[in-house]
């Protein structure tokens, strides 16, 4: 839950998100492994671009979740919070945009 009582959009892709994680937490080992076995450099650049794909498919995923509920949520109240929430949302999105 959030400090305002609200529950997180992901909060029923919980369980999905925690694995995609520890995927991605596993690939990252992989290529410590890699460097560390001092595999070749081409193949460890593969894997990095697979990494980043895979962190940007949860960031598009956890965005996505935020605009459906919070932002939504948000606008129907009205007010500053809902100038708030999609202020956040265009921040995440241009931080996405700059990685």
């Amino acid at each position: 839950m959030s400090e305002n009582g609200h529950t997180h959009g992901y909060i029923h892709e919980k369980d999905r998100y925690l694995a995609r994680l520890k995927r991605i937490e596993g690939q990252a080992r992989g290529i410590h492994r890699m460097v560390e076995e001092d595999k070749y450099c081409i193949d460890i650049l593969t894997q990095i671009s697979a990494l980043t794909s895979a962190l940007e498919g949860v960031a598009i995923g956890l965005l996505d979740e935020h605009l459906k509920h919070c932002v939504v949520d948000a606008a129907k109240e009205g007010g500053p919070e809902a100038d708030e929430k999609i202020k956040e949302a265009s921040d995440a999105i241009a931080r996405l945009v700059k990685s």
